[in-house]
């Protein structure tokens, strides 16, 4: 039987940049750092979100406004509903007594936020186009950033930003969301340096359950046996970092195409 939504009333709202917003509500939801939620506007849609935030009962999800869907969130005000269903697919394998570092590109901070919040022993980079679109600065005080056009902190890519780092600093693994073209060298990079490395995987997810295909990646769905996966596991994904899957079911060139972001914000227009 496919799970019905239930609805959830937002409780607060943070605005995190000019455009991304972070919508909490209550909910029981037992939820492992690195799955997501499908999110339901009644009479408009359902999206794959991942939980970034979680006090107690209180869970948030990160908005980032880009597409028809995502602007109608951020038009939600405080006592709004909105429809959930999940956790779904495979989280994090967190282990706290390793020294490890947390890469996120653009919106994709969000997906490891939780990771943030559970690991002791943790370096934080966060890379964006440039200053405005960093979030969570309040947050997690102490991250280092990057940006591409050099308005906050290291001048280039989160790629250029951890390999500096690594050559200072022994990582024993690394958790890792963003554009699917950077997540791809962080993994070569960690397989260069003994690193291990786990990637939250980001693609055109319509079910959420497994049923569809749309997120398939090398026979791998995204939505159940993702969006996480380790470097074993990516070695026999042939279509990591190279092809990925539009809506429409077309195969593109990651290289060459724009790159989809779905756990996280939605780019459907």
């Amino acid at each position: 039987m496919i799970e019905q939504p239930a609805m959830v009333k937002i409780c607060d709202i943070r605005e995190e940049s000019p455009l991304v917003k972070t919508l909490f509500f209550e909910s029981s939801m037992n939820f492992i750092p690195g799955q997501f939620i499908m999110v339901w506007i009644p009479m408009v849609d359902e999206k794959p979100f991942t939980v970034s935030s979680i006090q107690k009962n209180l869970l948030g999800i990160s908005v980032l406004k880009k597409g028809t869907f995502t602007d109608l969130l951020h038009q939600k005000r405080i006592g709004d509903t909105i429809g959930i269903r999940g956790p779904y697919g495979n989280g994090f394998h967190l282990q706290p007594e390793l020294h490890s570092c947390v890469v996120g590109g653009g919106i994709g901070i969000a997906s490891l936020a939780t990771v943030i919040d559970t690991l002791p022993k943790i370096t934080i980079i966060q890379g964006t186009r440039t200053a405005s679109e960093i979030i969570y600065r309040k947050r997690f005080t102490d991250m280092r950033f990057c940006t591409e056009d050099g308005s906050l902190g290291f001048r280039g890519t989160t790629v250029d930003l951890l390999e500096d780092i690594v050559k200072k600093q022994q990582f024993q693994k690394v958790y890792t969301c963003g554009p699917e073209k950077m997540m791809f060298k962080i993994v070569e990079l960690c397989k260069k340096h003994h690193i291990a490395c786990e990637v939250s995987l980001d693609r055109y997810i319509k079910c959420g359950f497994g049923i569809c295909g749309q997120c398939d990646c090398s026979g791998q769905r995204t939505c159940v046996e993702g969006p996480v996966f380790t470097i074993p596991e990516l070695n026999t994904m042939e279509d990591f970092g190279r092809v990925a899957l539009l809506k429409t079911g077309e195969r593109v060139d990651v290289n060459n195409h724009r790159q989809l972001s779905y756990i996280s914000i939605d780019n459907a227009k």
